[in-house]
């Protein structure tokens, strides 16, 4: 809520958890796939570690993006490598 507020449209997908999300949270944009969710979005925020998004086509995702942004609060890639991949990745805890 506190992201809408500041006037940031959010895009949300989760293939466990929509159902719950939509009463917490009821003004999201939500999609049915990972990849709707990431076409023209300024950045890609990865908050839970489903195995789906463990195995996200990253060219696809790069392609889709706006610019390349990923924020990884779960810690699920590597940064060199999605650095190499040519994204500005951020993690959350990391130090290198």
């Amino acid at each position: 809520p506190l992201l809408q507020q500041q006037g940031i449209k959010i895009r949300a997908h989760d293939p466990e958890g929509m159902a719950e999300a939509k009463k917490q949270l009821p003004d999201l944009d939500y999609r049915d796939d990972p990849y709707a969710a990431i076409d023209g979005a300024d950045a890609l925020v990865i908050l839970t570690e489903w195995n789906s998004y463990r195995s996200l086509d990253l060219d696809r995702v790069k392609a889709l993006l706006k610019a390349p942004v990923f924020v990884d609060l779960r810690n699920i890639y590597r940064p060199a490598e999605m650095q190499a991949a040519g994204f500005h990745y951020s993690s959350l805890g990391r130090t290198a």
